[in-house]
């Protein structure tokens, strides 16, 4: 699964499936980052261009080094927190 970040694609901000030619970020790694990946509610609906895309809430990279505007959590904490989550579970990032 991939996601597209092309801003002038119709499926901007939308999981797009391969093979897809534009822009897009691969939702597939070899590393966990996005062993567990929650798409946060950001710029989904309306999808304004250039208000940000494939905004997520996913596993950190080791030494917690910074994201491309996404929300990371270590691994233990992701397990401790995905009981607590459901489909009308609100994050709130802060």
């Amino acid at each position: 699964m991939l996601w597209c970040d092309a801003v002038g694609d119709p499926n901007y901000n939308r999981p797009v499936r391969a093979p897809f030619s534009r822009s897009h970020e691969t939702l597939q790694r070899s590393d966990e980052l996005y062993d567990v990946c929650i798409v946060l509610d950001w710029n989904l609906r309306s999808r304004k261009r250039r208000c940000g895309s494939a905004i997520f809430f996913h596993i950190a990279r080791p030494g917690y080094t910074p994201t491309e505007g996404c929300v990371a959590i270590s691994p233990r904490d992701m397990r401790r927190l995905l009981p607590h989550l459901g489909p009308r579970t609100t994050l709130q990032v802060l």
